[in-house]
C-alpha cells in the first residue's frame, strides 16, 4: 500500500508530508489573527462570511505549502519548517497584540531596532505564544527520522507535483469565492500582510531585493552650490535647536485642543503650534530620512540608493551642525557631521546625574531626553569656532514617546495621569491606562522643550535662538484594536500621521531673520508636512542652493 501512492503517502518522516502537515497548522493555528479580524468585519457576517472565512483559510494553507514544497529537501526542509513555524508564532503575537501588519517597511523597521527597543517588546505572553505556537509544532517535526534517500529526479518531480497541486487548489478557491475575495481585498487591504508567514516571506524577500538593487556607494551629492547669504552687520548668527520627536501624535497636545493638559509648560512661553501637520511615513526608518530629504515623500519613496541630506547641505553651505541623540540613532543622517549620544559626553564633563538615567530590570541604563541638555555647552564648545560664527544648527532625537513601554519614558514627577499602563503588553491593560501612560510623555517631551527654550535663552547674547520641534511618526492607542505604529502608509489611521511641530522665535519680529509682526501665528491652522521641513530649516539658517525651494519653506511669505 505505502508503494502504491508513492510520494502521496503520509508517512511523517517523508518531506512532503512534513510540508503540508506544518503548512496546515501555520495557516490554521498560526493565523489566528487573521481569522479573529475577518470574523469581525460586517461584510462577512452569516453563513455567506463563513464559507468565505473556511475557504480562505483553505487558501492561505495551500498557499504556504504551495511555496514551502519548492524546498522540500531532505537536508533542508527540517530547518526552513522550523525557522517558519517559529517565526509564524512571534508574528502572530506581535499582529493580534498591536494589530500591526508585516510589510518591506517593517523588515526595515525591526532590522534597525536597537536592543533597547527590543527589550520593551518582550513578554511573558510573547514566550508562551512562541513556545505552544512554534516550538511545539517544531519538536514534533524535529523528532521525525530522516526520509530515506531518493532520486533527484523522483524528488523534482515530487515537489513540482506538489507545487501544481497546491496552486489548482489555490486557484479552485479562489474562483470559487471570487466576489467576496476581491471585496475583501480591495476594502481591507491591510489583511494581505496579516497572512503568515507568507507575508514574512513575500516581505523580507522585497526588503531584500530593494536593497540589492539599490546603487552602492557614497550617497549622491546634492546643494553642492550650498552658500549662506550675507548676514546683516550688527546681527548675531543664527542658532536653531531642531528636536526630533519620536511617536509623538498631534491630538494629544492640549496646545492643539487636547481636553487633558499635557502641555502645561509651553502653554506659558510664546510658542506656536501647528495643528496640521503630516508625517512622511508610520516609522522612524521612513519617515526620519524623507523629512531630511529635499525630495517630498512622493519622490522619496521612489528613491533609489541614498543621497546626502539637509544636514549635509547645512554643512557645506559653512554651519556648524551637532546631532544628539538618545534613541537608536541617526539612520545614517549624522555620519558625516559631528554626532553625540547621551552616553558620549565631552572629555572632562560632569557625569550623568542619576535622576536623568535609570536603569531596567537587566541592568542597562536608559536616560531620559533631558539628558541632551546635561552639559551641552560643552558640547557646543567643542564646535568649530568659524562654522559657530556662522551659525548653529543643533538637532535632538528624542527617545520620546516611543511605546509600547510608555511607563518608562516619564521621570516619577512627571507622571501625572494615573493610573497608567506598567507593562508593554497594551492589549491587557485598560485603554485608559495606555492612554495616561502616553499623556505622561506628552507632557515629559513639553518639559524637555520648555527647559531647551531656557537652555537657547542663555545663548541669546552670541547668537539668534530659536526652536522648532516636530515629530517622525504618529502612534495608535487601542483605536480600533491598533496599537504602535507602522502600518503601511496608504492605509495608516491620522493618528499614525498627524504630528505635531511647534516653533519659538523670541525675536520673530527682528534680527538678520525678521519675520512680519503676527504672520508666524497665523500660520498655525495652515496644512503643512515633513516636506517643508528641509527648506524652512534652509531658509530660517539664511542658506542657500538649488535644492532650496522657497514656495515649501513655511516661513518664507512672512520674511
Amino acid at each position: 500500500m505505502k508503494r502504491a501512492v508513492g510520494w502521496f503517502y503520509p508517512d511523517p518522516a517523508r518531506p512532503l508530508t512534513q510540508v503540508w502537515m506544518c503548512s496546515l497548522w501555520m495557516g490554521l493555528v498560526a493565523n489566528w489573527p487573521l481569522w479573529k479580524q475577518l470574523t469581525t468585519l460586517p461584510e462577512l457576517g452569516g453563513w455567506r462570511g463563513l464559507v468565505f472565512i473556511v475557504a480562505f483559510a483553505g487558501m492561505v494553507t495551500a498557499a504556504t505549502g504551495t511555496v514551502v514544497s519548492l524546498l522540500a529537501w531532505p537536508r533542508l526542509i527540517k530547518g526552513v519548517l522550523t525557522l517558519l513555524l517559529v517565526a509564524s508564532a512571534a508574528l502572530a503575537y506581535f499582529i493580534d497584540s498591536y494589530g500591526i501588519v508585516f510589510d518591506p517597511t517593517m523588515v526595515v523597521n525591526m532590522v534597525q531596532t536597537d536592543a533597547r527597543e527590543t527589550r520593551d517588546l518582550l513578554s511573558l505572553r510573547l514566550l508562551l505564544t512562541i513556545l505552544l505556537v512554534g516550538v511545539t509544532p517544531a519538536v514534533w517535526l524535529l523528532i521525525q527520522p530522516r526520509a530515506p534517500a531518493q532520486h533527484i529526479v523522483r524528488r523534482v518531480a515530487g515537489n513540482m507535483a506538489s507545487f501544481v497541486v497546491g496552486v489548482i487548489v489555490v486557484v479552485g478557491l479562489a474562483l470559487a469565492v471570487f466576489a467576496d475575495l476581491s471585496s475583501t481585498m480591495r476594502n481591507h487591504k491591510a489583511l494581505r500582510y496579516m497572512v503568515t508567514p507568507l507575508n514574512a516571506v513575500y516581505s523580507l524577500s522585497a526588503a531584500a531585493i530593494r536593497s540589492q538593487a539599490a546603487p552602492s556607494g557614497p550617497p549622491v551629492v546634492i546643494g553642492a552650490d550650498a552658500r549662506l547669504l550675507p548676514r546683516p552687520a550688527g546681527t548675531k548668527p543664527p542658532l536653531l535647536l531642531l528636536v526630533v520627536g519620536e511617536t509623538a501624535r498631534s491630538m494629544n497636545f492640549s496646545l492643539n485642543g487636547y481636553e487633558r493638559l499635557t502641555n502645561p509648560e509651553l502653554s506659558k512661553l510664546p510658542v506656536v503650534s501647528f495643528r496640521d501637520v503630516t508625517s512622511c511615513g508610520t516609522a522612524t526608518a521612513a519617515s526620519l530620512p524623507c523629512m531630511f530629504s529635499p525630495l517630498g515623500r512622493s519622490d522619496f519613496v521612489d528613491l533609489k540608493g541614498t543621497q546626502e541630506n539637509l544636514l549635509d547641505v547645512l554643512y557645506r553651505a559653512g554651519l556648524a551642525v551637532l546631532w544628539l541623540d538618545n534613541q537608536s540613532g541617526c539612520k545614517g543622517l549624522c555620519d558625516r557631521v559631528p554626532n553625540s549620544t547621551t552616553a558620549n559626553l565631552p572629555e572632562g564633563a560632569m557625569p550623568l546625574p542619576a535622576a536623568l538615567c535609570r536603569k531596567d530590570e537587566l541592568g542597562h541604563a536608559e536616560c531620559y531626553d533631558e539628558a541632551m541638555l546635561h552639559e551641552l555647552d560643552r558640547r557646543v564648545a567643542q564646535l568649530e569656532p568659524a562654522r559657530l560664527e556662522r551659525g548653529l544648527v543643533l538637532v535632538m532625537h528624542q527617545m520620546g514617546s516611543h511605546g509600547p513601554a510608555y511607563f518608562k519614558r516619564s521621570p516619577p514627577d512627571l507622571e501625572l495621569f494615573q493610573p497608567e499602563c506598567m507593562s508593554n503588553a497594551l492589549q491587557q491593560c485598560e485603554r485608559q491606562q495606555v492612554v495616561n501612560g502616553y499623556d505622561n510623555t506628552i507632557a515629559t517631551t513639553d518639559r524637555l522643550l520648555a527647559r531647551s527654550i531656557s537652555w537657547l535663552q542663555t545663548m541669546s547674547t552670541r547668537f539668534e535662538p530659536g526652536m522648532l520641534y516636530i515629530s517622525d511618526h504618529g502612534e495608535s492607542l487601542g483605536e480600533n484594536g491598533l496599537y504602535l505604529h507602522g502600518m503601511p502608509y496608504a492605509m495608516a489611521p491620522r493618528e499614525q500621521t498627524h504630528v505635531p511641530m511647534i516653533v519659538w522665535r523670541p525675536n520673530a519680529d527682528g534680527g538678520a531673520q525678521k519675520l512680519m509682526p503676527g504672520c508666524l501665528a497665523g500660520l498655525r491652522d495652515k496644512p503643512a508636512s515633513h516636506d517643508n521641513l528641509f527648506h524652512t530649516v534652509m531658509g530660517w539658517m539664511g542658506a542657500r542652493a538649488d535644492v532650496y525651494r522657497p514656495e515649501l519653506d513655511i516661513l518664507s511669505n512672512c520674511r
